[in-house]
């Protein structure tokens, strides 16, 4: 199982000038903990920052910031860790860990944006894989003893 096929294809995206209060807006909508800051056109568009609700709570709400000021450009993680669409789930996991981060953007073969997987998309994923490992040693055992009767 690749990336692509567990990535969220539908990604809220906002501009570098996007107002920091309509990005928290758009995060409050669309029930999402992260917005993609993209540049280009749509199609074409290329990811070149995140916002995430903790950014929003500890480099604006945490600092009294007044965030009538600020956009998105303001608070965003410049270059945000990516992925190729066919990174397979092991390969994910790794970046996570190496990136220190919970959600990756998934790119195509020209860095343009793709979708977004998050840990919360791995889970089920992830358990799913174990209880078919759990299920081959079931089978493995009910064979063995078939065998010795």
């Amino acid at each position: 199982m690749n990336v692509g096929e567990i990535c969220s294809r539908i990604v809220v995206v906002a501009e570098r000038s996007t107002p920091v209060q309509q990005a928290a807006k758009l995060m409050r909508d669309h029930h999402i903990g992260a917005l993609v800051v993209t540049e280009g056109s749509a199609g074409a568009r290329r990811p070149i920052g995140i916002v995430t609700d903790r950014d929003l709570v500890v480099e604006v709400v945490a600092a009294d910031v007044d965030y009538r000021m600020l956009t998105v450009g303001d608070i965003m993680s410049e270059r945000p860790a990516t992925l190729k669409e066919t990174a397979g789930l092991f390969e994910i996991i790794a970046q996570m860990r190496n990136s220190g981060v919970r959600r990756l953007v998934v790119v195509d073969a020209n860095e343009h944006l793709l979708g977004i997987v998050a840990m919360d998309d791995l889970l089920p994923v992830l358990a799913e894989e174990l209880s078919s490992l759990a299920q081959a040693i079931k089978v493995e055992q009910r064979r063995e003893a078939q065998k010795r009767h």
